[in-house]
């Protein structure tokens, strides 16, 4: 999908409230430094100094919107990053265009490096020739969920389900407190109804064939080595081939490879959300005529 589009998925008035909930975080009190700086004009630019996938412009967005300033993109969401490039520039109040700088940053930052290590993902798979879902997890921070999860898309990956109201995941303790398999995904098939899939999580192919027989959409083989991985969801699919097989678990960008294979339909990464690099950006303010290049992020 267009990265363009994604950012239609947004509601503005959830943007809004982030950005606000983020700005009295940051400043819940006395800005002292406005008086350092006043209320003049000022104008700065953005720049990506280290490389990857720019993501994040309409929460970057949002939060300069809090503040009545205003900005100007060069590139398009989803770019690609070749430093030391100007993405941007903010015009507005001193007071408020700093006030919003760090904010700003952070947010851009850790959404474009979820995004450069979900399409590097997106990338190494489809170099095995595999064609499945490259997934994130709910492993996300808390209040932050959005931005990440809104990073996975524009890297190419598949988000996952977004909150517990998007699939019913039995997990293994869920079926430690149903008393079984059978009991778990029989409470969850009348939960689900017919707006919700089912999934699984299942340790064995014995756990896997009875999460199919009693009839969830998904199986979820965790923590399965590769070795172990491939002639489970075979014999699997062998006997329920329109279940589908998700793949999670120790999975990293070195041995993602290994992982992809004809009867696994989703891969997830709990790394793509927990362990992405932050992209290094800078703001800077300039006098008008003059916009001196910063120096690029030594790797």
């Amino acid at each position: 999908m267009d990265p363009e589009g994604l950012q239609l998925l947004l509601p503005s008035t959830t943007l809004a409230a982030l950005a606000n909930s983020w700005l009295q975080e940051d400043c819940p009190s006395l800005n002292f430094a406005a008086l350092v700086t006043g209320s003049g004009p000022a104008q700065a630019a953005l720049w990506a100094k280290s490389p990857g996938v720019l993501a994040g412009r309409p929460f970057f967005d949002a939060i300069f919107t809090q503040l009545n300033c205003q900005v100007s993109w060069f590139l398009p969401e989803g770019s690609k990053l070749v430093p030391v490039v100007k993405v941007a520039e903010v015009r507005g109040p001193a007071h408020h265009l700093l006030l919003g700088e760090r904010v700003a940053l952070n947010t851009l930052a850790r959404c474009s490096g979820i995004a450069s290590v979900a399409a590097t993902a997106v990338e190494v798979a489809r170099g095995t020739g595999w064609n499945g879902h490259v997934a994130g997890t709910r492993k996300t921070t808390p209040g932050f969920r959005l931005v990440e999860k809104y990073g996975l898309l524009i890297g190419g990956a598949a988000s996952h389900r977004y909150d517990l109201g998007g699939l019913i995941m039995v997990k293994d303790n869920h079926v430690m407190a149903a008393g079984g398999v059978d009991k778990a995904v029989q409470r969850a098939r009348q939960a689900a109804d017919f707006a919700l899939k089912v999934e699984v999580e299942c340790s064995s192919l014995k756990e896997a064939l009875q999460a199919a027989e009693a009839g969830a959409d998904l199986v979820l083989l965790d923590n399965f080595k590769p070795e172990e991985l491939h002639p489970t969801a075979a014999a699997l699919k062998a006997k329920f081939p329109n279940v589908a097989v998700e793949a999670s678990g120790g999975v990293t960008l070195g041995n993602l490879p290994q992982f992809c294979g004809t009867h696994i339909d989703v891969i997830s990464l709990g790394m793509l959300t927990q362990a992405a690099p932050a992209l290094d950006f800078s703001l800077k303010l300039f006098a008008e005529g003059a916009t001196p290049v910063p120096h690029a992020r030594r790797t």
